[in-house]
């Protein structure tokens, strides 16, 4: 049988210490944004940030998802949803 390859970590310890500070700032309520001062107030921000301070530091880290992949996927679900919603207020005129 041919063995399986060793996983490589996609994190490296420099990346988790630095999120790891970040959570520990966020759970006293001292966690701020960088760019408008106010304070963090979801988890999700706060790793957000630690990964991002990594980044910076030279720690390895995945890239981050494209803010454009984002913007384009947002844009055809919303008009999806709005389409979706009138064919269901249609069918409830004509059932009724």
């Amino acid at each position: 049988m041919p063995r399986k390859k060793s996983s490589k970590r996609k994190y490296s310890p420099k990346a988790s210490k630095s999120v790891e500070r970040e959570m520990r700032e966020y759970k006293r309520g001292k966690l701020k944004s960088g760019r408008s001062g106010k304070k963090v107030k979801s988890r999700k921000q706060a790793i957000a940030i630690g990964l991002s301070e990594a980044r910076q530091e030279g720690a390895k880290v995945p890239k981050k998802k494209s803010a454009a992949k984002k913007k384009s996927s947002s844009k055809k679900s919303s008009s999806g949803r709005k389409k979706k919603s009138s064919r269901k207020s249609t069918s409830k005129k004509s059932s009724s």
